[in-house]
C-alpha cells in the first residue's frame, strides 16, 4: 500500500525509503525513540529496562523489557531490516529467560534503567503506581508477551508467529515503514500480526482461559487460620503464612531450616548473610535453587529470610492440601507446646 500527499486535489506519491538509507540505527535511534514513546508500539505499557541482560552464562540482551497494566512482562525486539531476520527465535529465548522474573528483580532492573536516565525517581514506587497497586502481588509477571518490531517480516517468520499464536503464545508483529517527504523522514507504524479481527478473537480466548482459572481457584481450599504461639497471636492467615510462622518458630529454637522441612522444593539457599535485595540478586545462581524453584514464589522479605550456618534461606510460599498435616507434624516433632492453630472464623 502506497502513501500519498494531497495537494490541490492531486495525489503525489510519497517515496518509500529504508532505515539503512537514512542512517537510522537500531539501538542508537529506533530504540531510543521507543524508550521515550513506548505507546507507539505497545499501548498502555511501561519500559522497565533497556538492553536487559541480568542472567548468567549468556551475553544476550533484550532490547526493551516492559510491563503492561495487567503486570504482564513484555519482550520487545527491534530490527531495522526488511525481513525481521531471526528475531522470532531471539524473542522466544528471551521470553523463556524472564518467565521467572520476580517483582524485586524487576525493581532492581528498573532502578538501573532510571539511573541511566539520570532521574531520582524511586523504581519500586514507579512500578507500583503504574500497576495501580498498593503493594507487590504474587501474580506479577505470570504471563509473558512478545512484540517484534521491524521494517517488514519474512513469510517464514510470519508462519512461525502464526504457529506460536495458535499455541497460546501472546505475540505481535509491528511493521515500521519509513517515508521521505520534502526532506523530512516519516514513519508509518502498523500492526501486521495479528490482524485486528484476530486480536479480538485472541483476547476472547484469553478471557475464556482466565474464567477457567477462576473456576479452578473457586474449587481450591482457601481456609484461613488463627495461630497462637505463646503470647503472639496471628489472625486469618492463609495456609502459606500459617506454615511459615510454625517453621520460623522451630528454627528460632535452634533447628536448621532443612531439618524442619526437608522437602526438596521448600528452600532456596544463598551463601552469605543477605537482606532481601542482595538475596534476590544472588539467587540468580540456578545451582542454589531447589528443583523448579522461582524466587518470586518464596518469602524473601528482610524479616522473612533465615540465616543459618553461613547461608541465607528463603522458604517457599507454595503449599497445598497437605499443609495442615505438615504444621501438625512440625509442632509434634519439635515440641512446640505453646503453638495452637484452628480454622479462622473471620470471613
Amino acid at each position: 500500500m502506497a502513501l500519498f500527499n494531497i495537494t490541490s486535489n492531486k495525489l503525489s506519491k510519497v517515496d518509500r525509503t529504508t532505515f539503512q538509507a537514512e542512517g537510522v540505527l537500531e539501538r542508537e535511534n529506533l530504540q531510543q525513540m521507543f524508550c521515550k514513546n513506548i505507546d507507539a508500539i505497545v499501548p498502555n505499557a511501561m519500559v522497565l529496562a533497556e538492553e536487559y541482560a541480568n542472567w548468567e552464562g549468556s551475553r544476550r540482551r533484550i532490547d526493551l523489557l516492559c510491563i503492561d497494566k495487567s503486570a504482564r512482562l513484555i519482550v520487545v525486539e527491534l530490527k531495522r531490516t526488511e525481513d525481521g531476520g531471526h528475531m522470532d527465535l531471539q524473542a522466544i529465548r528471551y521470553a523463556s529467560m524472564i518467565s521467572t522474573l520476580s517483582f524485586n528483580a524487576a525493581v532492581h532492573a528498573h532502578r538501573e534503567y532510571l539511573e541511566q536516565q539520570t532521574t531520582s525517581e524511586d523504581a519500586k514506587e514507579r512500578i507500583l503506581k503504574f500497576l495501580e497497586w498498593d503493594e507487590p502481588q504474587d501474580d506479577f509477571g505470570e504471563e509473558v508477551s512478545i512484540v517484534l518490531v521491524s521494517s517488514d517480516f519474512s513469510q517464514e517468520l510470519m508462519s512461525s508467529m502464526i504457529w506460536l499464536s495458535n499455541h497460546d503464545i501472546s505475540i505481535r508483529c509491528i511493521a515500521l515503514r519509513p517515508y521521505k517527504l520534502n526532506g523530512e523522514l516519516l514513519m508509518d507504524i502498523e500492526q501486521r500480526f495479528p490482524l485486528p479481527e484476530a486480536s479480538d478473537y485472541q483476547f476472547r480466548n484469553l478471557e475464556k482461559k482466565r474464567e477457567e482459572r477462576q473456576v479452578r481457584e473457586q474449587t481450591r481450599d482457601l481456609t484461613r487460620f488463627d495461630l497462637q504461639i505463646g503470647e503472639k497471636h496471628f489472625s486469618n492467615l492463609p495456609k502459606r503464612k500459617l506454615i511459615f510462622h510454625i517453621v520460623k518458630e522451630a528454627i528460632a529454637k535452634g533447628n536448621a531450616p532443612r531439618d524442619v522441612i526437608d522437602t526438596r522444593t521448600a528452600w532456596v539457599a544463598v551463601v552469605g548473610k543477605h537482606n532481601e535485595e542482595t538475596f534476590v540478586e544472588n539467587a540468580g545462581d540456578r545451582d542454589e535453587f531447589s528443583a523448579g524453584a522461582e524466587v518470586k514464589r518464596f518469602f524473601t522479605g528482610d524479616d522473612e529470610l533465615f540465616h543459618h550456618d553461613g547461608k541465607t534461606y528463603a522458604f517457599t510460599k507454595m503449599w497445598g492440601t497437605n499443609t495442615k498435616s505438615h504444621v501438625t507434624n512440625i509442632i509434634e516433632r519439635f515440641n512446640l507446646e505453646n503453638a495452637r492453630f484452628s480454622a479462622s472464623s473471620v470471613l
